[in-house]
């Protein structure tokens, strides 16, 4: 307790959790704080971009497709058998009618 959260690697934040990966500012040199500027930016664009991937619901799907064309092309028996299954479970229906 009043403890300074920075001090053992950690912030506490608003909402009560602590933020990971603080970074500690080069102080008085200009240079080294644009670096770390910079690198903040690029694990930003990477993060974002990560976030943006994952946020793409319709190209998901798509992959996710063309993954499923895929492994029915190289082995199509699981699909035939659920053909087969399929057509058996509609012939009994009509059967018990």
């Amino acid at each position: 307790m009043g403890e300074d959260p920075r001090a053992n690697g950690t912030s506490a934040l608003s909402n009560g959790h602590a933020a990971a990966d603080v970074v500690v500012l080069a102080e008085g040199d200009p240079v080294a704080l644009r670096r770390q500027i910079e690198a903040t930016r690029s694990d930003l664009g990477d993060t974002v971009a990560a976030l943006a991937i994952k946020a793409d619901v319709k190209a998901q799907a798509h992959d996710r497709v063309e993954q499923l064309k895929t492994k029915a092309k190289s082995n199509p028996l699981p699909l035939v058998a659920a053909g087969v299954v399929a057509a058996g479970l509609v012939a009994l229906r009509i059967a018990r009618r």
